[in-house]
Parts: C-alpha cells; sequence; structure tokens
C-alpha cells in the first residue's frame, strides 16, 4: 500500500531528526574521549608499595556474590587458598577481557577500513580502539604480576572466535550486538562489585574505575549504533539479527562469568562444588541479569519476536524487557 505524503513527509523529518542525534551521540564521545582518558603506564601507578600483587593477601578472597565463595568447600579452604581462588578469578576475567578486546580492535579497524571519507565514526572507532589497546596493556600487566598460569578463554573457543573480527565486513549489526555481548556482562559485574564495596585491593580498583569510565563510551557508541541502523535493516537481515543475538549474547555471557577450568582442575575443586555454586537457579538469574540492557534494547528495537524468544528462552537469558515489567496494569472495564 503506497504511503500517503504526509506520512512520507513525517517519516522523512524522524530520520533526519535521528541522523542528526546519533551525530551529536558521536560528537560528545569524541570530546569525550579527547577530555578525559587513562594511559596503563601513565595513569597507574604500577610500583606502589600499595599496589603490589601477593597471592596470598586477604583482600582477594571471593566477594559475597560470587556463588563458589558461599559453598562449605571453599570456607573450608584455609586463607591463603581463599586468596588465590578469588585473585584466579579475577586475573581469569582481566585475560578473557583483554583477549575479547582484541578481537573486538580488530573488528573495529576492519569496520573502519570501509568507511568513506568524512564519516564521524572513523575518529570515534580510532578512539575507542586506542582506549582498548591500554585497557589490553593494564590487564596483561596484572595478569603478569599474579605470576599465576592464567590461561583466558578455552582453546576451541579461542579458535572459533579468531572469526568475531569478520563480522563488520557481513554484517556490522551482528558485530555491534558481539560487542555488547562483550562489554556489558563485565561491566555488569564491576559495577556491582564497586557499589557493594566487594573491591578490597587498590590496583584491582583503580584498573577497574579506568575500565568502567571508558566502557561507558564505547557501550553508549554499540547501542545508538544498533539504535540508528537496526530500524532501516530490510526483514531478513533482521530476522538473521533477532536469531543470532541471542545465540551470541549467551555464548557471551557465559564465558564471562563461568568459573575457568583452569581454576577447577589447579585447585581439584569438586565437581558437585561448582554445580553447587555455578548451575542453580540464581546463577542463572545473574547470567541472565548481565545481558538485561542488551535484551531491553533488542526489544525496544522490535527484534524480538515469539519465534526468536524461544532462542533467548533455550540460553536460559530470557526475561521480560523492563519497559513491559514496569508497564502499568490495564483495569478492567
Amino acid at each position: 500500500m503506497t504511503k500517503a505524503p504526509t506520512e512520507l513527509a513525517e517519516e522523512v523529518r524522524e530520520q533526519v531528526k535521528d541522523k542528526k542525534s546519533y551525530l551529536g551521540v558521536i560528537d560528545r564521545l569524541n570530546k569525550a574521549s579527547v577530555d578525559k582518558h587513562w594511559e596503563a603506564y601513565a595513569d597507574i601507578p604500577w610500583d606502589d608499595p600499595e599496589l603490589q600483587v601477593d597471592k596470598n593477601d586477604p583482600r582477594w578472597v571471593l566477594p559475597p556474590f560470587d556463588r563458589l565463595g558461599e559453598t562449605a568447600w571453599y570456607q573450608s579452604q584455609p586463607p591463603e587458598i581463599q586468596a588465590q581462588i578469588g585473585l584466579w578469578r579475577v586475573a581469569t576475567a582481566m585475560k578473557i577481557g583483554l583477549q575479547f578486546e582484541n578481537l573486538l580492535k580488530r573488528g573495529l579497524l576492519n569496520y573502519a577500513y570501509r568507511l568513506p571519507n568524512g564519516r564521524p565514526e572513523f575518529r570515534y572507532v580510532y578512539h575507542e580502539t586506542t582506549e582498548e589497546c591500554h585497557h589490553g596493556m593494564m590487564f596483561q600487566e596484572f595478569v603478569n604480576r599474579t605470576k599465576m598460569p592464567i590461561k583466558g578463554m578455552p582453546r576451541a573457543l579461542s579458535a572459533v572466535a579468531q572469526a568475531a573480527p569478520w563480522i563488520p565486513l557481513i554484517n556490522t549489526e551482528l558485530f555491534f550486538v558481539f560487542v555488547l555481548g562483550g562489554e556489558d556482562p563485565i561491566d555488569y559485574v564491576q559495577r556491582k562489585s564497586l557499589k557493594g564495596g566487594h573491591i578490597k585491593h587498590p590496583l584491582e580498583e583503580t584498573i577497574m574505575k579506568i575500565h568502567i569510565a571508558e566502557e561507558a563510551r564505547h557501550i553508549s557508541f554499540a547501542r545508538h549504533y544498533l539504535k540508528h541502523r537496526v530500524p532501516n535493516m530490510n526483514p531478513l537481515r533482521r530476522r538473521i539479527l533477532g536469531v543470532a543475538t541471542p545465540v551470541v549474547l549467551g555464548v557471551m555471557a557465559r564465558i564471562m562469568l563461568s568459573p575457568p577450568g583452569p581454576m577447577v582442575r589447579h585447585f581439584n575443586i569438586p565437581k558437585d562444588v561448582v554445580r553447587e555454586a555455578y548451575r542453580n537457579e540464581a546463577s542463572q538469574a545473574e547470567i541472565s541479569n548481565s545481558v538485561g540492557k542488551i535484551r531491553d534494547l533488542m526489544a525496544e528495537l522490535g527484534v524480538i519476536t515469539p519465534v526468536n524468544k524461544r532462542v533467548w528462552k533455550a540460553f536460559g537469558i530470557w526475561d521480560e524487557p523492563k519497559q513491559r515489567r514496569n508497564a502499568p496494569a490495564v483495569k478492567a472495564a
């Protein structure tokens, strides 16, 4: 059915308004990256005695929201073993974080490589890539200082993940879903840790505050990019995005939040203790909550359908979008 001239004019006005808003966000993010940024070796006093890493330091003991810390097995361990397990968790999160950001940087550069002259995204992508380089350096420096045999991603998954940097050449919207799938879960955990006062070691706190501050810009860009682009996707690409999104998020959230296999083997943690800690309703809810903002965004953009909702449920990351949960009940007439 042909649209009326007034409808077409309204669409054009909305598109112009949307584009101006989108470009305004990029301008603000570019300015913020210039005005407020950190360098791994200039802004962290690594040699300060207060920031030294001792694997037996009781400040590394697992925080209350890590379910392993609530188990009788963990609480029965000597204090130094409790501290080492906590430090291993922190270091593994940083190692996986720098591996993810390595994939992210390569993907961003592939995306930027094809941008035409004059596109504002080019400058922002290079700002973000620079910031991610410093994150990688500070994460690896931390891992090195633990002197623990931290592995990061499982080898098979790491091999498969090498395809991620090429996603922008095929589907940029899916790539930025991948970006949020890696950044949102760890941002969720870090903010929760800081807000709850669970970070006791000043080096971890310094790194975390830098990471949260700069990742806020990266997350903002990815969200606004999707808001700008997804409404104009053709139906087939939207359906593909709708099915692929919960798969990407389900895998990424578990990588970021699940216990590392090498840690389980190194400390001989019994399988039933791992099941008790991480394979229960509360842990599954935590994984689902960690992707809540992306899930709400996908619902807002109309990407979630009755069909692909089954995929969200299959990966254990479904919950009613916030706008629907908070909607007032409709009174009966």
